[in-house]
């Protein structure tokens, strides 16, 4: 904790023009951060996915420019209370479903997988590693852009889970793929089935979450992880690279299984579409009643 009081005083909001986006650098630790704060519901809204995207550019503009300082790790954080991210964005869903406009649930599902895949692919940038901090509730797309990160972070206490099944649909923005490739396909499918929600605690059982962070410690668990890395970090950037080869996670296989989505989408049914109002209202509920809070650590500077 003593660490994460010391570079406080470093962080400051890098200057852009991002509305449910606000990101930091550390300069000190080589670390970029981006807590999420997506309105009117904490979801991948697209104009928070436009922003992700500029946000990755923007850190593939810094690694690349020798006269900027490097960055080794980024962070993909909540600044909502309780709330890392509700997923999807239920009620654009709704509305290409209804009008049944194939090409515009299309294009949001592939902006989705170009945020996902850019943070499992780190960049693209061999020395670089992503990271998802979870505090709170991750659900649907959530959970799916935490299990994206090279690194799950998630405090105890925090909740996650894949709930499409209930309205009759699948989590087709990865769960498959990233899920699948930490516990094997027969778990993912097994947890993907349940609709239920898990405990961290149990995740990191599982070997879903990879480090758990006391509750209200995620911050500085986050820089215990760099700490711990930073040691071994060739080997442990090898060991990587290594389990890409042998496990790799292709963009095009992510795009093919949203396809099978967009279609399984199209096929649901009135029943299906009252169930999926019913969690956006109650999102909506819960959104309005959270207000958003400054998370502690690193942002209370």
């Amino acid at each position: 904790m003593a660490h994460l009081q010391a570079v406080r005083t470093t962080l400051q909001p890098q200057p852009n023009a991002y509305k449910q986006l606000t990101t930091y650098f550390d300069p000190h630790n080589q670390i970029a951060w981006g807590y999420m704060h997506a309105e009117p519901r904490p979801c991948f809204t697209p104009q928070l996915l436009r922003e992700l995207l500029a946000w990755g550019n923007g850190m593939v503009d810094m690694i690349d420019d020798p006269a900027q300082q490097d960055v080794k790790y980024f962070v993909l954080a909540s600044k909502v209370a309780d709330t890392f991210s509700l997923g999807g964005d239920l009620n654009l869903f709704m509305q290409h479903i209804e009008a049944r406009d194939r090409d515009a649930l299309y294009r949001y599902a592939v902006s989705c997988i170009d945020c996902s895949y850019a943070v499992h692919s780190h960049l693209n940038r061999p020395n670089v590693t992503s990271i998802a901090l979870v505090q709170g509730q991750a659900l649907g797309g959530g959970f799916e852009s935490a299990l994206a990160a090279n690194v799950l972070i998630a405090e105890r206490g925090a909740k996650m889970g894949l709930p499409e099944i209930l309205f009759n649909l699948f989590p087709g923005m990865g769960a498959m793929t990233f899920l699948g490739r930490r516990v094997g396909h027969h778990q993912a499918e097994r947890i993907i089935r349940s609709g239920k929600l898990y405990l961290a605690e149990e995740l990191h059982e599982m070997g879903v979450v990879d480090v758990l962070a006391e509750t209200g410690e995620g911050e500085a668990a986050v820089y215990e992880y760099v700490r711990r890395e930073e040691k071994s970090r060739n080997g442990l950037l090898a060991l990587r690279a290594a389990r890409e080869v042998s496990q790799p996670a292709s963009y095009e296989e992510l795009v093919r299984i949203t396809e099978i989505w967009v279609d399984a989408a199209l096929r649901l049914e009135p029943k299906d579409l009252r169930m999926m109002e019913r969690l956006v209202s109650r999102q909506t509920s819960k959104a309005g009643s959270a207000a958003p809070a400054a998370p502690s650590g690193v942002l209370s500077a």
